[in-house]
């Protein structure tokens, strides 16, 4: 099975050494996306709900560029920094997934990199491999 390395140029570049995401048998693994500016590469510092919309915005970018969207996205993990946060971002999670149910874990966590107060993974079904 070949698997296929996948950057988006709407997504901000990993933090370390690792891919956006990665294709493979017809499925997608994006990785950890936290809300980073995909110009500046820093954090955003908004406020939560702002920090979770970049982040699902991040997240479908490097869907988009690795042939899936966010309603072919089977399974999402969620760390947060703090479970304080679990309700606003369910707000906001729920108007990403419209039309969608995927399984979903939601864990705190006592540290993200940079810092940050949230970061999401997903794996999701695409249009080739």
């Amino acid at each position: 099975m070949e698997k296929k390395w996948v950057h988006a140029a709407e997504a901000p570049r990993p933090v370390g050494p690792y891919a956006q995401a990665v294709k493979a048998g017809g499925w997608l693994y994006v990785s950890g996306q936290i809300p980073l500016d995909p110009q500046t590469g820093q954090l955003l510092t908004g406020s939560f709900a702002e920090q979770a919309e970049k982040t699902l915005d991040n997240l479908a970018a490097i869907l988009k560029a690795g042939g899936s969207s966010l309603d072919s996205v089977v399974k999402v993990t969620i760390y947060l920094a703090d479970m304080a946060y679990f309700n606003e971002f369910n707000t906001v999670y729920a108007s990403y997934f419209e039309n969608s149910r995927p399984a979903r874990s939601c864990v705190a966590v006592s540290r993200l990199p940079k810092d940050a107060l949230l970061e999401i993974e997903a794996v999701a079904l695409c249009e080739d491999s």
